[in-house]
């Protein structure tokens, strides 16, 4: 039996009503550890590459036509891919590989990470400047993403010498 829009709706605001007198909300976002830096991530050793200390990392590849980007999950894999093999974006193009293929990519595939709420990633190669990745890249810093994950904070031990101050504890 399907349900209203009205009971829906209700169903929403009696779960998300905080009731007065509580001190704090318990967020259910799997996610909330990564954006506050706290979550874990695998280190490897730092001869690896690609190296897989990262939450999100961006992955780019180019075939004969078409270009796809993905930005993927340590955990879980792939979390959002973009291709110029997509029937929306090759209707726009002329090829599926040249230099405004690669731009228009970048603007759409930042246009879904910011409609998802990922605006930090990893990107680990460094492209020679006038290439077409460095457009793609270019497009892609343009639209509000930023290319470079913030360091992780590791708890602080006895014997540590310089323990950083935690981002939301405020010193005045």
């Amino acid at each position: 039996m399907a349900a209203s829009a009205k009971q829906i709706f209700s169903k929403i605001q009696q779960t998300n009503n905080v009731s007065k007198g509580t001190l704090y909300v318990v967020n259910r976002n799997p996610r909330n550890l990564e954006r506050l830096r706290l979550a874990y991530t695998v280190d490897g050793y730092h001869l690896e590459r690609p190296v897989r200390n990262f939450w999100h990392r961006l992955e780019l590849n180019a075939s004969k036509k078409y270009v796809t980007a993905k930005l993927v999950h340590f955990e879980n894999g792939p979390v959002i891919k973009c291709s110029t093999n997509e029937w929306a974006l090759k209707r726009h193009l002329y090829k599926g590989n040249d230099y405004t293929a690669f731009i228009t990519l970048g603007k759409v595939f930042a246009s879904r990470c910011l409609d998802a709420g990922l605006t930090e990633m990893r990107w680990d190669f460094i492209p020679s400047t006038g290439k077409k990745v460095d457009l793609f890249l270019l497009a892609v810093e343009k639209s509000g993403i930023c290319l470079m994950e913030p360091n992780r904070i590791r708890p602080a031990y006895s014997w540590d010498m310089h323990r950083p101050e935690k981002p939301w504890e405020v010193m005045e």
